[in-house]
This record gives C-alpha cells, structure tokens and sequence, in this order.
C-alpha cells in the first residue's frame, strides 16, 4: 500500500507521540542518557527499528534499552517481548530491560546496571 506524498509512516508517528507522553520511568532514564551523559554515547529515545519502536537506542552500540512497566507481567506481552528481542538480536541489537519501578526508585543502581554492560564493551 503506497502512501500519500508527505503523509507519515504510521510506525513513525507512533515514535513521535511516544516522545510526547513519555512516562515517569521514562522521562527519569532520559535525564541519564541525554546529551551524552552516560560515557559520551549519543541515544534516540522512541527510536525505530523495522516495525517496532525502541524506548531508547544507541546506534553505535547497537544497545536498546526498554523499560516495562506492569503491563509486560502478562503472558501475551511477555510474548510479544520475546518476539521483539529476538527481531532485534537477529539486526545484531542487544537489548537490555529495566523494571519501571526500578528505574524510578533505584536509579543508581541502573546506572551502575549500565556502566557494568558498558565495561564489558
């Protein structure tokens, strides 16, 4: 199905209105990983990838990180994240997962989370 010229992919203006209403957990792992803060490392937030929208990317590691909130408790999420992981494990993406709650009330510690992964780099 060809689109109308000047018209947005549906799987882009999804990522734009994702970047609107950023959740708590969210918008607590941007202030980490903007403007560079974490190691220099440029990140996208509500990036696209394929079909499916990364919470954040960085390119030049080929690193997702995806924050799950209560909904991934349920078994046909869980599915769907199985799905997705393996979609980007086969592009030659890692991806690592945080807990909403996790990043909200232990930052720290995801931090600490991710300079571990970025010395094993």
């Amino acid at each position: 199905m060809q689109r109308k010229p000047g018209s947005v992919p549906p799987i882009l203006a999804a990522a734009r209105r994702l970047r609107r209403v950023s959740t708590p957990a969210e918008e607590e792992m941007w202030r980490v990983l903007r403007s560079r803060q974490l190691h220099g490392l440029k990140f996208r937030r509500q990036a696209v990838i394929g079909s499916f929208v990364a919470d954040f990317l960085c390119y030049r590691l080929k690193l997702v990180i995806e924050l799950d909130g209560g909904i991934h408790q349920t078994e046909a999420q869980r599915d769907r994240d199985q799905n997705r992981t393996a979609y980007l494990e086969e592009h030659g993406f890692e991806v690592l997962r945080f807990e909403n709650a996790e990043v909200l009330e232990q930052p720290a510690v995801v931090v600490e989370r991710l300079r571990a992964w970025l010395r094993t780099r």
